[in-house]
């Protein structure tokens, strides 16, 4: 019986270790195609406010879906959140770590998300605010 405990024991200790590391590198790559997928819709920007000289704005459906498309080629879901003045873009990706150790102590699956953000900014000289 006392062995059977400790043999439970160190699974959890193991599983938290690589359990937890495997999630945090996930948690990374969530937080990566986030900012890609933020990029990616960041340069959807509006040809008719630009070429015009009134703004440098994205068109907001244009920039969710090339987000979304991005999203889709990496293989994750998400969301996406154009400003209302068009300027920023929010990324936030959701998903879930499939354990390997700690399924063992009944703990199958971790979620994870990542966030990305992007903000239009143009300038000559120095980038101007948004």
């Amino acid at each position: 019986m006392f062995v059977a405990v400790c043999v439970l024991v160190l699974i959890g200790i193991i599983g938290i270790a690589v359990d937890g590391g495997s999630k945090m590198r996930a948690t990374e790559r969530a937080d990566y195609v986030a900012g890609e997928a933020a990029r990616a819709g960041g340069q959807a920007i509006d040809p008719s406010e630009a070429i015009s000289g009134n703004a440098i704005v994205v068109d907001p459906q244009d920039a969710t879906a090339a987000a979304q498309a991005y999203l889709h080629s990496a293989g994750a879901t998400g969301t996406v959140t154009v400003s209302g003045d068009g300027k920023t873009l929010s990324v936030v990706v959701t998903g879930s770590y499939d354990t390997k150790f700690l399924a063992a102590v009944g703990i199958g699956s971790l979620s994870v998300s990542g966030h990305g953000k992007a903000t239009l900014l143009h300038g000559v000289t120095a980038p101007e605010g948004p």
